[in-house]
């Protein structure tokens, strides 16, 4: 996700009358891409939470002072103990994983030298039901946030596709967005943005524009398979 995109949840939730007090994001990777630092830098509290060493160092370089924001070190899975992850570029992703961005966009190969050991927990643990703007990009273990998560927040900007990538727990995510009362908002080129209806309201015009993305990105999907099979079979 670039900045002008990472910028754009801002821009939206702002147009709509949208403040938060308690925004969270759970995998930060690099802290000048947050994708909730304009929230940071309006005095917003805010829990970022991050496993990745390397990364760490910098967040707290740059956000280390703000009496606003808090750092958690960890991954999100789906128990509490050590996970390992595997690093390729701006891709930090559990190495158990048959499917993340790395792998099938770039057709990454994991290899032992890419991998190092964390703590992880269940997202519960860390929730106090408070947070109402959540953004996860976990590199396909996003489901694992929502699957322990305490708080309903208004808004998730959560990473669901990309080129040929789709999550591998759509199916899940999907089903508790509906569960839980939650309507698409919009779609940019990596993530889906959702939004609890009784705190914004998406407009019929909003609604058709995440249908015809949608609708773009699967047939893009679609384009991007067929090229990378005939590429193959050359």
């Amino acid at each position: 996700m670039d900045f002008e995109e990472q910028k754009e949840l801002y821009l939206r939730l702002e147009a709509k009358g949208f403040t938060p007090t308690h925004v969270a994001e759970v995998g930060v990777y690099l802290p000048e891409t947050s994708n909730v630092i304009d929230y940071i830098r309006a005095g917003v509290r805010a829990t970022l939470v991050e496993p990745d060493p390397v990364s760490l160092e910098k967040i707290h370089a740059m956000f280390g002072d703000l009496p606003n924001v808090s750092v958690v070190e960890v991954a999100v899975y789906d128990r509490v103990g050590q996970i390992t992850l595997s690093q390729r570029d701006a891709s930090t992703f559990v190495s158990d994983l048959e499917a993340s961005p790395a792998i099938v966009n770039d057709g990454y190969e994991q290899a032992e030298e890419d991998q190092f050991t964390v703590d992880c927990t269940t997202f519960d643990k860390i929730d106090d039901e408070s947070i109402d703007l959540l953004s996860v990009d976990t590199e396909g273990s996003e489901w694992y946030v929502l699957e322990t998560m305490l708080s309903r927040p208004r808004v998730i900007s959560i990473e669901t596709h990309g080129a040929r990538y789709v999550n591998p727990h759509i199916d899940k995510i999907q089903a508790w967005m509906r569960d839980n009362g939650y309507t698409i908002f919009y779609k940019n080129r990596t993530d889906s943005v959702y939004v609890r209806p009784d705190a914004i309201t998406v407009s019929p015009l909003e609604r058709v524009g995440a249908m015809f993305k949608s609708a773009w990105l699967t047939a893009r999907r679609l384009r991007k398979e067929l090229q990378a099979k005939l590429a193959g079979g050359s």
